[in-house]
């Protein structure tokens, strides 16, 4: 279980449902996206092995998403307009980030989907407690890290070089998706007050109170559990 899901909840006051739907809408938008990636990778595996559990990864994320958009239905949204505001979310990190390899590829998702998750998360315990456990759920029960990170750890233990390159990319990949995490906080206002609500109480003043949701909390956060992610797979983060 990763730190994001235990982000101690504050005394605000619960996000209402337009915030709700916008943080539904972007994990179902991020199911959606890691869907497309994942079936590209599949077709291209080395292995029939690998292309198998890859599809079979793919197909997990739409039922990750369905699980999502029926949440959404019952806030009163719509499950294609919710992911909207988000089409086009990761071009700029992917036209950064391509991978000369396929393992390039492969770490890239299991990077991408991990930074993801875990911004998701620490903004999902600003939600009421319904959706909150519908996020949590979609985003824990076997996750796409679980299945990812056997096959790049093996790969790493054999081969020393290709570990140390992956090692390298997996330092450029999350600093550009902290950069996109900070591209959301910045144009999403609902996201941010979620992220608030959600954020640890620290001491304030000689009292306590809810730490502000700000950027660096926010990237700590999330660049400690890659470092968690990457040393599952005997990689530097």
């Amino acid at each position: 279980m990763s730190d994001a899901e235990h982000a101690s909840p504050t005394t605000l006051p619960p996000a209402d449902h337009t915030d709700a739907v916008e943080l539904l809408g972007l994990v179902a938008y991020t199911e959606l996206a890691s869907f497309g990636r994942l079936a590209g990778d599949a077709a291209h595996a080395p292995t029939l092995r690998q292309r198998q559990a890859l599809s079979r990864l793919a197909a997990a994320m739409l039922d990750r998403q369905e699980r999502v958009l029926v949440r959404v239905e019952e806030l009163g949204g719509d499950p294609a307009d919710c992911m909207s505001p988000f089409d086009g979310l990761f071009d700029d990190f992917d036209a950064r980030t391509k991978p000369s390899t396929w393992w390039e590829g492969i770490l890239k998702g299991y990077v991408g989907q991990g930074v993801a998750d875990d911004f998701c998360l620490l903004a999902a315990q600003g939600l009421d407690e319904r959706s909150r456990d519908v996020v949590v759920e979609a985003l824990t029960h076997d996750t796409p890290s679980q299945r990812y990170a056997p096959v790049i750890a093996e790969v790493a233990a054999e081969d020393p070089v290709l570990a140390s390159r992956l090692a390298l990319w997996g330092r450029r990949l999350v600093g550009e998706a902290l950069g996109v995490v900070g591209d959301v906080l910045s144009r999403r206002p609902a996201l941010a007050r979620l992220v608030a609500a959600g954020a640890e109480p620290v001491a304030a003043g000689g009292g306590s109170g809810p730490a502000p949701a700000t950027q660096s909390w926010v990237f700590a956060r999330l660049t400690a559990e890659h470092s968690r992610r990457m040393d599952r797979l005997g990689l530097a983060a």
